[in-house]
């Protein structure tokens, strides 16, 4: 039997609708079965062999002379503190996270906190010379820093349509590995405006790493198929120490932590309720509005990590917009008009950004179908002759 000219229509719409080849496409994709299916992108699975297996800890390659290069060249720089064993996380009595306790039980540090170890006692002003103080907050008063992290997470086309409605702009710390997997709904955060930060790339406790391997862990990270290269990150649960910024600044990284926990992560493990949840965000917002935020901004930790965790934003958005009188990716509230090492790129002062520009004439906007790209939409569509660009970080780029 011959298929009717509407069962052929549908099956052109269906395949329309799995465009995997560009990120406009990919931003029209809405059915969470389509968009969480793997999909082959060239640019991206032709050059695999040139980085880490994904989802394991990062080592250098022996065939990156590159990496090999600026690691040797930053080497002498890096204070000789030992590894550390990974952190467990513990609750604490006020529900914060920011307790962690080390572990093996039998494991001894000292209590002066010598390497502004965050995980021990939440040290973000480091006591090696030449390091800058972590952000934690964000000066301008009554501003929240806003971003998520753990992206690009492969259902987030509906998220970023909210964020887009709202010209809304946030920091997007990516985790490597899931750009490797996900490269287009990367591509998406670059082009819709946001600000594109590292998160590492197995999403590991960071002092837990050899020099080295932490190195690689930023390193491959920083320059994948998004076509920038970051100048600021954030460490998985917070685990910095000295020598670890160092190696983050030998790369030309800030780094960025948090002053407030929502624990949005948390839902659903150990127990944890989505009222418990919303009682953090809540506290945050009583923050805001009792005057806790009056000198300065605060930064909540929040996540793109599943459906739950971006749609508990999506809730609370409106009393979280209420209760700030600016939301701000953390780079504009610091005035950090060039964001990435690349010169074409550059994020709005906070003063453009509250007047209503949030986006620079460089960047590109979304429509919130992903479909009306405007200014700058081309460096996240570059042709194959340029991939090379994209997916090899250049020595020369980190030579800051």
């Amino acid at each position: 039997m011959k298929p009717s000219l509407v069962s052929l229509a549908v099956l052109a719409l269906g395949c329309y609708a799995q465009d995997r080849s560009t990120e406009e496409a990919e931003a029209q994709i809405t059915d969470p079965n389509q968009e969480c299916s793997p999909y082959y992108y060239a640019p991206v699975s032709l050059h695999t062999s040139s980085f880490p297996t994904i989802w394991q800890p990062a080592s250098i390659l022996p065939n990156d002379s590159a990496a090999q290069a600026l690691w040797q060249s930053i080497q002498p720089n890096i204070p000789n503190i030992q590894p550390k064993p990974s952190p467990q996380i513990i609750t604490s009595t006020s529900g914060s996270t920011n307790n962690t306790t080390p572990t093996p039980s039998n494991f001894t540090y000292d209590p002066t906190d010598p390497d502004c170890w965050w995980s021990y006692h939440q040290c973000t002003t480091p006591k090696l010379a030449g390091l800058s103080p972590d952000i934690v907050n964000v000066p301008e008063p009554l501003t929240m820093g806003f971003g998520f992290d753990d992206g690009p997470n492969c259902s987030h086309n509906a998220f970023y349509d909210f964020l887009a409605s709202k010209n809304q702009k946030a920091t997007m710390y990516y985790i490597g590995s899931n750009v490797m997997d996900w490269p287009l709904e990367a591509q998406r955060g670059l082009a819709d405006g946001h600000e594109i930060c590292v998160h590492t790339w197995s999403h590991r406790y960071m002092t837990s790493f050899s020099s080295p391997d932490a190195f690689a862990e930023l390193y491959y990270t920083i320059k994948l198929a998004v076509g920038v290269t970051p100048t600021c990150w954030r460490p998985p649960f917070g685990d910095v120490d000295d020598r670890i910024r160092a190696i983050a600044k030998g790369l030309g990284l800030q780094t960025i932590i948090w002053d407030y926990d929502s624990n949005d992560w948390r839902y659903g493990i150990g127990g944890t309720t989505k009222a418990q949840v919303d009682s953090n965000y809540e506290t945050f917002i009583n923050m805001a509005t009792s005057g806790q935020f009056s000198s300065h901004g605060g930064i909540m930790l929040t996540h793109e990590l599943n459906n739950f965790t971006m749609s508990e934003m999506v809730e609370f958005y409106p009393q979280l917009e209420s209760a700030f009188k600016y939301m701000v990716p953390v780079g504009v509230a610091y005035n950090k008009t060039q964001p990435y090492v690349e010169k074409n790129y550059t994020l709005p002062t906070f003063e453009q950004y509250i007047s209503g520009l949030t986006t620079s004439n460089s960047s590109a906007a979304s429509s919130g179908s992903g479909s009306d790209k405007k200014a700058g939409a081309a460096t996240v569509a570059l042709p194959m002759s340029q991939i090379a660009k994209i997916l090899v970080v250049s020595t020369a780029l980190f030579l800051l």
